[in-house]
């Protein structure tokens, strides 16, 4: 999957870019993308304190969640643990379901991820249901990228090698990202490779050299 981006700039920050904690939606595994969004469960509580834990040695130079409500819950407890507030970025949102929302039969879910499958052969006007295109999404979810990036791209004193950030985002939203912008990985990768609930992916880059994928789920990527 190859899709041109058009912004600037090649000085690299450091993205882990982790998939929200469990939501109400993800229980019901109903199809839920539109604003703001689904609770957290119970579980999706406890994990997004894990998250925290788990990150509380890394060393953090920014936080940001989606529009949508259930990656701010899950980066409130990052957020308390670094002292780092959370910065909500438009365009980084979860693909939208259009016509199949609030849907959980299989043929719903088949027709969401349809249109992914034609965007990794290069077709970015196939839309889903009632949804957006694979021109849109790209855009949106660059422009996002972009605006944090821009945030960090000059490396401070004590950061000489780059900023890193953390990004909460969202299951098909960050597989069908990485895949149109890895230099080392591809759809192949990314439709048989799951993110759990605070999966991590971690990627260096920038904007207009491109991104690289160092580790997906802890485990080095090639």
């Amino acid at each position: 999957m190859s899709h041109t981006s058009n912004s600037v700039g090649n000085s690299s920050i450091r993205i882990l870019l982790i998939r929200h904690s469990e939501s109400t939606a993800n229980e019901s595994g109903i199809l839920s993308t539109t604003q703001p969004g689904p609770d957290l469960t119970a579980r999706g509580r406890e994990q997004a304190e894990a998250l925290a834990d788990a990150l509380r040695d890394v060393p953090l130079d920014g936080l940001y969640a989606s529009t949508l409500r259930r990656t701010q819950l899950t980066a409130e407890p990052l957020s308390r643990v670094t002292g780092l507030p959370i910065t909500v970025i438009e365009g980084i949102h979860e693909i939208e379901a259009g016509d199949l929302e609030d849907r959980a039969d299989l043929e719903a879910m088949s027709a969401y991820a349809q249109p992914f499958t034609v965007w990794a052969q290069g077709d970015f006007t196939a839309a889903v249901p009632g949804g957006f295109s694979g021109d849109h999404f790209f855009e949106r979810f660059d422009r996002g990228i972009a605006e944090i990036w821009q945030a960090h791209q000059t490396p401070s004193s004590d950061r000489p090698d780059g900023d890193t950030v953390a990004i909460v985002d969202h299951d098909a939203a960050i597989r069908v990202w990485v895949a149109g912008r890895a230099d080392n990985l591809g759809p192949d990768f990314t439709s048989t490779h799951g993110l759990d609930n605070t999966g991590i992916v971690v990627l260096t880059g920038s904007p207009a050299a491109g991104w690289h994928v160092e580790t997906w789920q802890g485990e080095p990527v090639a």
